[in-house]
């Protein structure tokens, strides 16, 4: 069954980046920020909401995007200080690139393992924002492992790695 499921993500013509994120892994990825009272919560993908309706319940308004309810992320230009949610894939360097230009203190996404790369990690540091913390998991009926991945502004990092090909 599962291989019939990855057969037809992998070899599909047009790129479906919604999949739904179930609530509890979506609860895991929020426990796993350390976050003030007054932080500003954002979710750019919101969808369904698997993550918007579980933020914790802080002081201040929590932000959201969702192109198809015509807010589209790549628009927005409001302050936040967390980031937490599950990207499209297939735009992934855009989604990277516009989640430093809104300087949240905290990027946290949900993505596949395939999309955590060294230059991709590189992009996030080179603004300064280090990848503290990692959790790998697998969702039935998605293509592959999963990692949440968090990036911090000035945090200490979780992992090391190199680009060097070895030979």
């Amino acid at each position: 069954m599962t291989s019939k499921i990855n057969d037809s993500i992998k070899k599909r013509s047009k790129s479906n980046d919604i999949f739904i994120t179930p609530l509890p892994l979506a609860k895991t990825q929020i426990n796993m920020i350390d976050y003030k009272e007054d932080d500003i919560w954002y979710d750019p993908f919101k969808n369904d909401g698997s993550y918007y309706k579980q933020y914790p319940n802080t002081q201040s308004i929590n932000e959201w995007s969702e192109i198809l309810q015509d807010k589209d992320f790549f628009t927005f230009n409001k302050k936040v200080d967390i980031i937490c949610s599950n990207p499209p894939y297939s735009i992934m360097d855009k989604v990277i690139q516009k989640s430093i230009e809104l300087n949240p203190r905290v990027i946290s996404y949900l993505i596949g393992v395939n999309n955590l790369t060294a230059r991709r990690i590189e992009m996030f540091e080179k603004e300064g924002y280090i990848l503290t913390k990692i959790h790998i998991c697998k969702v039935f009926k998605w293509f592959g492992m999963s990692f949440i991945v968090q990036f911090e502004k000035g945090g200490s990092p979780c992992l090391s790695f190199d680009r060097i090909v070895w030979r």
